[in-house]
């Protein structure tokens, strides 16, 4: 049975730097493709403190879900990308005020970079 497919975009969320959506919507799945801490007026990076970052990229996952008929309340699914595992308990600090009692399955993977020099970046599934 073939599903429908759907490109999502918002204002509210920094426009997407490649050839890639901010999301896109499968049947009653959202996919957020990985955000990093841009400003979505700017495009620019926002880059410190650390806590900041991590707050603007839930934030434009947030507005993500909201364009795309979810919410974080629906998310089923995160990836985290750290360049800095040692920023993990303060990473788990801001995520756990942001998903409140929702704890939706995640995984948390250091890597050696990321685009723009951005230290962190977070993807999510979500249902509709």
């Amino acid at each position: 049975m073939p599903v429908d497919l759907a490109s999502c975009t918002t204002r509210a969320a920094p426009a997407a730097i490649g050839p890639y959506s901010q999301a896109m919507i499968a049947g009653d799945l959202v996919f957020v493709s990985g955000q990093i801490p841009l400003d979505p007026d700017t495009g620019q990076l926002v880059s410190s403190p650390f806590a900041m970052q991590v707050e603007r990229v839930l934030s434009s996952i947030d507005a993500i879900l909201l364009e795309a008929g979810s919410s974080r309340g629906r998310v089923v699914k995160v990836t985290v990308f750290l360049v800095d595992l040692a920023r993990f308990a303060e990473l788990n600090e801001i995520y756990a005020r942001f998903f409140a009692e929702h704890r939706p399955a995640r995984a948390v993977v250091q890597v050696s970079a990321l685009p723009r020099g951005a230290e962190v970046e977070i993807e999510a599934v979500a249902v509709r």
